[in-house]
């Protein structure tokens, strides 16, 4: 077996991600994961410090892509469209590979009390991202905070209908999804006053 294969940190995950679904995330170890990715338990740990990682793969890079979004808006951009920015950015690297987890991590999470509260974790680090960006650009707090919730909250239903297996089998670019979601929420936001 070669020793650096380009694709072991993707083959470490979906391996982990089935273990997860068939066998519970307490019940699998780094040996059994490293053994249905095909790869050493070493490999595994250049890629991943605990099995609780694998879940949390991709998060700084997530909230580093929407902020960046967000810092690259117009400067007369509102809140709201800095955020929208930002949800694009970090949307157009999605791939393929990001939609076909999506169900596999959907049921480890649900699954598994630790995994849930780790989820919600990512969730809170996306939006303090978020508002940081935002109060880059001067807006006050009270109002990046919101506008941050509203991204992190369009980027996770976009990404939810995006990833749904019983949708389309081309489900157009997680972008559209997300798009739409922000759009919904904020019509939903309008409604509350």
């Amino acid at each position: 077996m070669p020793r650096w294969k380009p694709d072991a940190r993707e083959r470490l995950i979906v391996a982990a991600l089935d273990l997860f679904v068939e066998q519970g995330y307490d019940n699998t170890t780094v040996a059994e994961i490293s053994t249905r990715a095909g790869l050493t338990r070493s490999t595994f740990f250049r890629h991943f410090p605990d099995k609780r990682e694998i879940l949390a793969a991709g998060q700084e890079a997530l909230s580093r892509l929407l902020a960046e979004g967000i810092d690259s808006a117009p400067a007369d951009a509102t809140p709201m469209a800095a955020v929208a920015a930002g949800l694009e950015r970090a949307s157009g690297t999605m791939t393929s590979f990001n939609r076909e987890l999506g169900p596999m991590l959907r049921a480890a999470i649900e699954a598994n009390e630790e995994l849930r509260n780790r989820e919600a974790l990512k969730s809170i680090g996306m939006a303090a991202a978020m508002t940081d960006a935002l109060t880059r650009r001067e807006v006050a707090e009270p109002a990046a905070q919101v506008a941050a919730e509203i991204g992190v909250l369009a980027f996770k239903r976009g990404y939810a209908r995006w990833a749904d297996p019983a949708r389309d089998a081309d489900p157009g670019e997680l972008a559209t999804h997300t798009r739409a979601a922000f759009d919904e929420l904020r019509a939903a936001a309008a409604e509350l006053r």
